[in-house]
């Protein structure tokens, strides 16, 4: 299922028949050759395979990194891709000179990703600050370095710009990116192809990819046997307003929610929230419909959007549907949808009261978790008004706690009534025993997300000791 596919590579025009369902790092490292970019964990953790991926939107071209390893080749068409070869010049470049200078590259198989990172986060801003420039790299792994020393070199990169905004010409004469840079607009205008819309990924009833980060992860030969639609530039791409309820687009990646100014009035520990769930090249890449149709028991997006009892807008050739995500979770892998369907838009109402995620996982940061779960409570006088309570981890899908809600609602927020809220989720939930823990393990530790949820909301009338 060959398909001519066109991009830029650095300043190259590329123009290839190859395979869509196989990724940009093989078509870098095996085809063009372009073997800085490293091959590592092949699974979107390692970071090694960071390159930087450029769109054009709205006139402009909009950087950001990604995981060669798991971004399917389909995705690239008609845009500009820049590796370690393409910022590279006759002399060390700025950052590359604060990592010698810094000590912060030993044996070197990581160092191209993390110097993409870092070239990504100076083209996808206009100031540093040193924690934002740290955890542009909380996707990039070293083994051998240790961090103290990349740590040292991006303050020393940030001192650079201390207070100081700059723009892509500031860039390009400190030489930390290439001149060619503000040519490529045009020539990505000149080849740029739209992929398939909508329509066609219905009548041809393709696969259609989103990101691909868990699909390039769980079934990556599968994908060569299907004739694929990708959908990451269509109209879907959005994040709507309107009146008190929000729109967000199929193909709404992490990052966009994450990022989005509007968002954050309404969830201020919205960055905190998704920094447990990805890496930057993962949350740039992975999309919330994606998120959703994976239907993985321990979907972060899946639970808090449980939580915010949202609905999702459906579609095929024939019909469009709308029902409460909730009740699109049937089984395990099992959806309430049809072949033809595509989700359209998720939606859910703007909160008018409290809302809180919590993620419990053997690593803190960038890992699965064991257990999550997610709340939203709005009461009025102490008196609970709307409660929704979500569960990941402990069913075979992602679980909204029907009968918990039904119990809260409508009751005095005190001590009696929240321990007999978290006895009734009890008997909601039906974990299993697997690789991240025991059944009782995760009873244990959904208790105490619960808990910790109240806890967070109501300072004030409810105590630790009061739970125990």
């Amino acid at each position: 299922m060959q398909r001519k596919i066109s991009l830029i590579v650095n300043n190259e025009l590329v123009e290839v028949e190859v395979n869509p369902g196989s990724v940009l790092l093989d078509l870098l490292r095996d085809t063009l050759k372009l073997t800085g970019t490293k091959e590592g964990c092949r699974e979107g953790d390692c970071g090694a395979c960071t390159v930087i991926v450029g769109k054009l939107k709205n006139g402009k071209i909009k950087y950001r990194a990604i995981n060669s390893c798991l971004y399917p080749i389909g995705n690239a068409a008609g845009k500009h891709i820049l590796t370690i070869e393409g910022i590279n010049t006759d002399s060390l470049n700025k950052i590359q000179k604060l990592f010698y200078d810094e000590g912060a590259s030993q044996c070197g198989f990581c160092t191209p990703g993390f110097i993409m990172s870092l070239t990504a986060h100076l083209l996808t801003h206009n100031k540093l600050m040193y924690d934002e420039v740290v955890n542009s790299v909380a996707g990039n792994i070293c083994r051998c370095t240790g961090y103290s020393s990349i740590k040292r070199a991006i303050k020393e990169l940030t001192t650079e710009f201390v207070s100081n905004s700059y723009e892509l010409d500031d860039l390009i004469n400190k030489g930390l990116v290439p001149d060619y840079l503000p040519g490529i607009k045009e020539r990505l205008i000149s080849i740029n192809e739209l992929i398939s819309e909508r329509s066609e990924c219905l009548q041809k009833h393709h696969k259609i990819i989103g990101g691909g980060t868990d699909l390039f992860v769980q079934t990556p030969e599968e994908l060569f046997e299907h004739d694929l639609t990708f959908i990451s530039q269509n109209d879907m791409c959005e994040i709507n307003f309107k009146g008190n309820r929000c729109f967000l687009g199929s193909t709404v990646t992490f990052e966009m929610i994450k990022t989005s100014t509007e968002l954050q009035q309404y969830f201020p520990m919205m960055d905190d929230y998704f920094k447990l769930v990805a890496s930057l090249q993962i949350r740039n890449s992975a999309t919330i419909a994606g998120n959703i149709v994976n239907a993985s028991p321990i979907g972060g997006m899946s639970v808090i959007l449980l939580a915010l009892n949202a609905s999702i807008i459906i579609s095929n050739k024939e019909e469009k549907k709308v029902f409460h995500l909730k009740d699109l979770f049937l089984d395990y892998k099992k959806l309430n949808m049809e072949k033809d369907d595509i989700i359209e838009w998720i939606v859910f109402n703007l909160p008018n009261g409290k809302f809180n995620f919590e993620k419990v996982s053997k690593r803190r940061h960038l890992d699965i978790a064991s257990v999550n779960s997610a709340m939203y409570i709005d009461d009025e006088e102490g008196i609970v008004k709307t409660v929704y309570i979500s569960g990941g981890g402990v069913a075979p899908i992602p679980l909204f706690l029907k009968r918990a809600c039904e119990f809260l609602t409508g009751k005095e927020i005190n001590k009696e009534n929240i321990i007999r809220t978290i006895e009734i989720a009890e008997t909601e939930i039906s974990p299993i025993s697997d690789v991240r823990g025991s059944a009782d393990y995760k009873r244990l530790l959904f208790k105490q997300l619960l808990k910790a949820h109240f806890l967070k909301f109501y300072p004030q009338q409810i105590k630790m000791g009061d739970l125990l």
